[in-house]
């Protein structure tokens, strides 16, 4: 494949590739699950986002929920996440609520998400702190993942974040230097996450430190391999890597669709480089239970299906390389 980027994009009504098609989310955990999020009234990011992996992953018992509001002050042309300015407002309930209501359900692994809060003067740095404390008072043997935003990458918010001790600090780099100007919001940047996943390395407060990267937007070959070079020099520990979709008409448009076979010489080349995980596929997404099942056993919880990518016959089971990889000397972990 060249390295050049590709010429034209993928119209949104084309046909997409057969290893992109999945089944329509059903089962009875995933009912269960919908269900019980509606009752505790939680939001769950699978939904906000239009995840392609919902019915999978809400199916094995993971989920991804989503504080601070479902209204973003960001306007990434890649999310499909409500827009606006929440004037201010914040739930002072929530992380107490979030903290009953998710041990009511006993997950070992929780991805704690947040929206943007640009509106808010510590970027809801500490109600997500709270929030992770209050997971932890509810329920003590709980592994917590906090996917967060960049909060300008001031260092005295992220410290709030860190303290609180999550066992992954996750923050998304989403796209490619050149692309990061086009498709992220104006007050993102490229140098800025690489910053927060810098700091949140050195502060050793995350046993784990995660981010994920996007392909299909027009980025080329070489791109992607110099921004996995960057994130793992970032020190980051786990890599999600999977393909951009467009959720709707007013969204970028997909450039191409990346083969199997590519995203699989992209795990390979994590390998080279030291990350202590790698999840590359085009259904994967930065929260992915792949990815949890390995810090589950990293960090000594119990993985389902044994730490195996994914469940005999799911929709990705077949097509998404993921490589257990050796961790650095340098990791934390140790």
């Amino acid at each position: 494949m060249s390295d050049a980027p590709p010429r034209g994009f993928v119209g949104l009504r084309d046909p997409k590739p057969a290893w992109l098609k999945v089944k329509a989310p059903s089962g009875e955990r995933y009912a269960s699950l919908k269900s019980t999020f509606r009752k505790l009234e939680l939001n769950t990011v699978c939904e906000e986002a239009r995840c392609p992996n919902v019915g999978e992953c809400w199916g094995a018992g993971t989920a991804t929920v989503m504080i601070l509001g479902h209204t973003c002050t960001r306007g990434c042309r890649f999310c499909a996440v409500r827009t606006g300015n929440p004037r201010g407002m914040v739930d002072p309930r929530e992380p107490e609520h979030v903290g009953r209501a998710l041990a009511s359900i006993g997950l070992r692994y929780v991805v704690l998400t947040m929206v943007d809060r640009d509106d808010l003067l510590d970027g809801g740095a500490a109600h997500v702190a709270e929030t992770i404390r209050s997971l932890r008072r509810h329920q003590p043997d709980l592994l917590v993942e906090a996917l967060v935003g960049d909060f300008g990458a001031r260092t005295r918010d992220l410290d709030v974040v860190l303290g609180a001790a999550p066992d992954v600090f996750a923050h998304n780099v989403e796209v490619v230097r050149r692309l990061t100007p086009s498709i992220r919001d104006p007050r993102s940047g490229y140098e800025q996450s690489l910053a927060v996943l810098r700091h949140a390395k050195a502060h050793g407060a995350a046993r784990l430190v995660k981010s994920s990267l996007m392909v299909g937007l027009g980025e080329s070959d070489a791109e992607v391999e110099e921004t996995l070079g960057d994130l793992a020099a970032a020190g980051v520990d786990v890599l999600t890597l999977g393909q951009y979709l467009r959720p709707t008409p007013k969204h970028a448009p997909v450039e191409r669709y990346v083969e199997p076979e590519r995203f699989q010489a992209w795990a390979e080349l994590g390998k080279t480089l030291g990350f202590a995980f790698v999840a590359s596929g085009a259904l994967v997404r930065s929260s992915y239970h792949a990815a949890e099942a390995f810090a589950l056993a990293e960090l000594g919880g119990h993985a389902q299906n044994g730490g195996s990518p994914a469940p005999a016959g799911s929709p990705t089971a077949d097509f998404v390389p993921v490589a257990r990889l050796r961790r650095p000397a340098a990791d934390a972990c140790d």
